[in-house]
């Protein structure tokens, strides 16, 4: 059994003598779990208000964090509402919210493959969302609907679901009793041990226990955030608020640092002080762990188009690279689930160490003029494309990014990068690109790159294994046990 101190010695050594072997950020495997199956929540299989199975296994890319070794946790959003049954309830169901355990394996592709690796995603586990304390559903009447609360719910198991009139009417949107969760950002702690979730009804930010699903916290977010008055519907909610997060455009991204001390989170569009639809800047968040301090700094927004003709560009994610540093999903909803031609789907770099906090501030231009700087990392519509991935078979919603594990190519050390679309929980989509209807799966795409394509780059590291099969670790040497 050869230490873990020599391994990496020897790693290092071998990295140093090697001259750089991979040039680029590159698409070095894609894999795919299809969508017309379900996850292992057996017990919610039944189908929810629109008919649709209650453990549909869709929307996993919504958020994705990396858990260690060939360890992800997949985090759908607040389910199945692209089919229409009920506009008062924004076609929202009691989808009960949660996350998937997926392995991960990566592995070298046979010679001739299209791809250097090949990837297998496999369904390991599916852990439910929940809180010991009862929540509020509300009793249906306003969206003719039977009253939210889950059937599931047992004493000190009160799930959280998606439905969008879970909230206490005339109450701030950033109760953390309301039982509406749309769950968006997911990071895992440093001792492997909890869960952080974002949200965009909230907008919150809440942390679970990971092996049970049960909420241990809630953190104070800034109360600007939210709006004042919560309601049903996203119009309604627009209508009769003048601050806050526009309507299901809460804090779509999150990310941890290295350390395990800091979260990040990133508000997927402006809020409505802040200029709404018509605006090009958006919030981000930073949380102390420690101490719950918080401070804000304005991301500008690109291909916003005109106030009078917005694009609506939209963020959501954001990983970090360090402590300081971050990429920033930035893309349109173009493509496969669209029935439109991806154009814009960008990670972006951005460093938070010098910019300004805008905690203070309030309006378009004030945020505007105190925007960070970014630089393009990731041109994801072209590299795909340079893969023979056509614009319309791109998928729409390149939502959940993840650093990963990092692998050995022709002798050579490689990071990688792990990126997941929002199925929206559509197996299938037919429209006019695919009158005939095409799969629409849950895809994964990896791409690897060398420290020279992003210098500072700090992989997370966590302290101590989950059991249960998850992941710990980074180190190939840990992941393995040797």
């Amino acid at each position: 059994m050869i230490g873990c101190t020599r391994v990496a010695l020897f790693a290092a050594l071998g990295l140093a003598m090697a001259a750089p072997a991979f040039a680029g950020v590159d698409l070095i495997a894609a894999g795919q779990l299809d969508g017309h199956g379900g996850d292992l929540a057996h017990r919610t299989a039944g189908p929810l208000e629109n008919n649709v199975p209650g453990n549909l296994l869709g929307g996993l890319g919504s958020g994705l964090a990396y858990a260690g070794c060939d360890t992800f946790l997949a985090l759908p959003d607040r389910g199945p509402n692209a089919v229409a049954y009920d506009a008062l309830a924004d076609d929202t169901a009691s989808y009960i919210d949660r996350f998937q355990t997926l392995r991960m394996t990566l592995e070298p592709s046979a010679s001739g493959a299209a791809l250097p690796f090949t990837l297998s995603p496999q369904l390991r586990d599916t852990t439910l969302l929940a809180d010991r304390l009862p929540l509020y559903y509300g009793d249906g009447a306003a969206v003719n609907l039977p009253n939210g609360r889950p059937a599931l719910n047992r004493p000190f198991r009160h799930y959280f679901t998606g439905r969008s009139d879970n909230a206490a009417p005339g109450q701030p949107s950033s109760s953390p009793f309301n039982a509406r969760l749309d769950p968006e950002g997911i990071r895992v702690s440093g001792d492997g041990e909890s869960v952080y979730v974002s949200d965009e009804y909230g907008p919150y930010l809440y942390r679970f226990d990971r092996r049970s699903g049960v909420r241990t916290r809630a953190y104070r977010l800034p109360a600007m955030l939210g709006v004042a008055h919560a309601a049903p519907t996203g119009d309604a909610e627009i209508d009769g608020n003048t601050s806050g997060r526009l309507a299901n455009k809460g804090m779509e991204g999150l990310a941890i640092s290295p350390d395990g001390r800091m979260l990040t989170g990133i508000m997927q569009s402006p809020l409505l002080q802040d200029g709404g639809k018509k605006a090009g800047t958006t919030r981000i968040v930073q949380l102390d762990l420690a101490t719950g301090r918080t401070r804000q700094y304005a991301y500008p927004l690109t291909n916003v188009g005109s106030a009078s003709k917005p694009k609506y560009t939209i963020v959501s994610e954001i990983v970090a690279i360090n402590d300081h540093e971050f990429l920033v999903d930035e893309r349109d909803g173009k493509g496969l689930g669209d029935g439109s031609s991806a154009s814009f789907k960008h990670l972006m770099r951005i460093d938070l160490s010098h910019a300004q906090d805008v905690s203070e501030l309030s309006g378009a231009d004030a945020l505007a003029a105190a925007a960070v700087s970014k630089q393009d990392f990731l041109d994801l519509v072209a590299v795909l494309g340079a893969h023979g991935f056509s614009p319309e078979a791109i998928p729409a919603k390149i939502e959940g990014v993840a650093f990963g594990p990092d692998v050995m190519r022709d002798g050579h050390r490689v990071h990688t990068l792990f990126v997941a679309n929002d199925n929206d929980f559509l197996p299938t989509v037919t429209d006019d690109v695919y009158p005939q209807g095409v799969d629409n799966p849950n895809r994964f795409f990896v791409f690897g790159f060398d420290d020279a394509d992003l210098p500072g780059y700090q992989p997370q590291r966590f302290t101590r294994a989950h059991g249960r099969g998850h992941g710990f670790g980074h180190d190939d040497e840990r992941c393995h046990g040797e």
